[in-house]
């Protein structure tokens, strides 16, 4: 059996509804309400180098999500930029938009590379999507175009 459908489809039973697509649009990964990155700063992954939890003083809005950020400073680094810090893929996991789904990238797991944020689901993800980062980066670059606008339902349908 392929190891990757078998961890793809692992993924799917256990995170099948674990990300909340906005009404307004699919291609972001966000809670309920909206927010994204489950509250945490995108400016802080680039600035501080680790993930920090945002204000509820300091939020800005960016393709129908809410981000929160620890400054005005960070805040403003944002509003200036957006695509510079959002993460990629709306926030969902790197490995599974290459295998062509979308699963919650965790906030907490996470890697910069080449000036880009992404998220994986979990430790074990990320490990698996370091074997050959360029490689799936580029997969998911052509997978995004296909799944952006569809729902994690819809994609774990299929």
């Amino acid at each position: 059996m392929n190891p990757i459908k078998t961890l793809v489809g692992g993924l799917a039973v256990t995170v099948a509804l674990t990300s909340t697509a906005l009404a307004a649009g699919v291609d972001v990964n966000a809670t309920s309400t909206g927010l994204a990155l489950r509250g945490y700063d995108p400016v802080a992954y680039f600035t501080l180098g680790e993930p920090t939890a945002g204000s509820l003083e300091h939020t800005s809005t960016y393709e129908g999500a809410t981000y929160r950020f620890v400054s005005a400073e960070h805040k403003a680094q944002f509003d200036a930029s957006p695509e510079a810090f959002a993460p990629q893929y709306g926030g969902y996991c790197a490995f599974g938009t290459a295998m062509g789904f979308k699963f919650d990238g965790d906030p907490e797991v996470w890697k910069i590379v080449d000036g880009e944020l992404f998220l994986n689901l979990s430790t074990a993800v990320q490990a698996r999507w370091e074997e050959d980062v360029p490689g799936f980066i580029n997969t998911a670059d052509v997978q995004w175009e296909t799944i952006e606008d569809k729902s994690p339902e819809e994609l774990q349908a299929q």
